[in-house]
């Protein structure tokens, strides 16, 4: 239910095909857009594709439904399955019911990514073979032949995927919350039903597992009564070593995932082996090229205010920033106050561009900031704004989808567009250091 194009339903629907399951695909998309999803299966024995509004006997008759973690909670054709019988699944379920390895899942609404392939370098640095996965892209299902029990498994989890998880799933060896803040309230509705998500990955543990909660965030912090086995903390940042990666959040990042090493029995050198050779994630202010003396920063990635917020207190030059985007029903009160502390200037871009700068505005008349249409236009314009010695940041705080598929789709953007102006400069004979990408 639901093919998508981020890989996961490509995936499980190979694999339950090479189970010699009888397979339906379903999607509400139409055939065209889901075109290379579909060909990626092109070898694969599919039952059947049905595209548009979903068919009732599909769910009727079914023995297995496995959801995409986008469908939304409530679906009339969920409850369609169940009466009849069916079991009702997902991507993520089944890899973690056939995963012979230990499984260490993290989710929170900020920095889970990062604190995840944290957690895979120390788990490689302590010469354990470790596999990465989850809401960080690209399945795992199909790497489970070659997995064994003495491997290490790494999950990021999102809302979406704890909510679908069924009661009777497997609990995570280690658990481990990054911190808890108000997102995706236009798929939840209210946030007693995003933190009663997340909070699954605590509940479904049993008194034989071990939960990370951070210090740091005192919202996180109060789920301490929920934990059912061994309770670890994040260890204090100033223990760490030195990191490769700039920001107090990514420190609080490293706290939490040393601690989920030392609950998995890693050793202090393995930690700080780890930790002090991770460069970063792509897309996670991964600096692009240098231009003209403008450092250009790639920050798709921080699709909530909190994220943003940690990008603009995270360099110590003057910056610029491109933010905006399709708001998740987040409040930006917050984030217009840290943009006009700690920003020379923005630009806002997408549906809530306007809104944005209105906020900023309200705060300080004689702030530099503009509301543009496109992402393009907002870089333009901080860039003719800017000077030597400056960063450019696309930090946006928002989801994605007004004007691009996703995150990546966004953060791929801006750097063609950051290299084409890169190009141009070298064109007119200025020198400049670029970053591969």
């Amino acid at each position: 239910m639901g093919l998508g194009r981020f890989g996961g339903g490509v995936a499980v629907a190979r694999w339950l095909a090479e189970k010699r399951a009888a397979v339906t695909v379903c999607d509400t998309a139409d055939e065209e857009s889901l075109r290379e999803s579909i060909g990626e299966l092109a070898d694969c024995r599919i039952d059947a594709f049905h595209f548009g509004p979903h068919r009732e006997e599909d769910f009727r008759e079914a023995d297995l439904v496995v959801v995409n973690p986008a469908v939304r909670p409530g679906n009339p054709m969920l409850e369609v399955a169940r009466r009849g019988g069916a079991r009702v699944t997902s991507e993520i379920e089944l890899f973690m019911r056939h995963c012979p390895g230990e499984i260490t899942a993290v989710t929170g609404s900020n920095g889970k990514s990062t604190t995840a392939a944290m957690i895979a370098a120390i788990y490689r640095a302590a010469g354990r073979r470790t596999y990465l996965g989850g809401n960080i892209g690209g399945s795992l299902l199909g790497s489970l032949d070659e997995m064994t029990a003495d491997d290490r498994v790494v999950l990021e989890l999102s809302s979406f995927q704890l909510y679908h998880l069924s009661p009777d799933a497997r609990s995570p060896r280690v658990a481990v919350v990054t911190g808890f803040s108000p997102n995706h309230l236009d798929w939840h509705d209210t946030l007693e039903h995003y933190a009663t998500a997340k909070q699954r990955i605590l509940t479904l543990q049993s008194e034989s597992d071990a939960a990370v909660l951070p210090t740091y965030d005192p919202a996180a912090a109060a789920w301490k009564n929920l934990v059912r086995g061994r309770l670890l903390y994040s260890v204090d940042p100033d223990e760490l070593p030195q990191l490769n990666v700039s920001g107090e959040h990514n420190r609080r990042n490293a706290a939490c995932a040393a601690a989920a090493a030392l609950a998995s029995g890693c050793s202090d050198s393995a930690i700080e082996n780890g930790l002090r050779t991770f460069s970063g994630l792509p897309q996670r202010m991964e600096l692009v090229a240098e231009i003209e003396g403008r450092s250009f920063y790639n920050d798709s990635a921080a699709t909530t205010p909190e994220s943003t917020i940690a990008a603009l207190q995270s360099l110590d030059k003057p910056l610029w920033l491109l933010a905006g985007g399709r708001n998740k029903g987040l409040k930006m009160g917050k984030l217009a106050e840290e943009i006009v502390g700690n920003a020379r200037g923005a630009a806002f871009f997408g549906t809530v561009g306007e809104q944005l700068r209105d906020q900023v505005l309200a705060l300080d008349e004689r702030f530099a900031c503009t509301a543009c249409e496109t992402m393009a236009e907002a870089l333009s314009w901080c860039r003719r704004q800017s000077s030597s010695g400056d960063a450019i940041v696309l930090s946006p705080g928002c989801a994605s989808t007004d004007q691009f598929l996703n995150y990546r789709q966004r953060g791929h953007e801006f750097t063609k567009l950051v290299l084409c102006q890169a190009n141009l400069s070298d064109t007119n004979g200025t020198r400049n250091r670029q970053i591969d990408v």
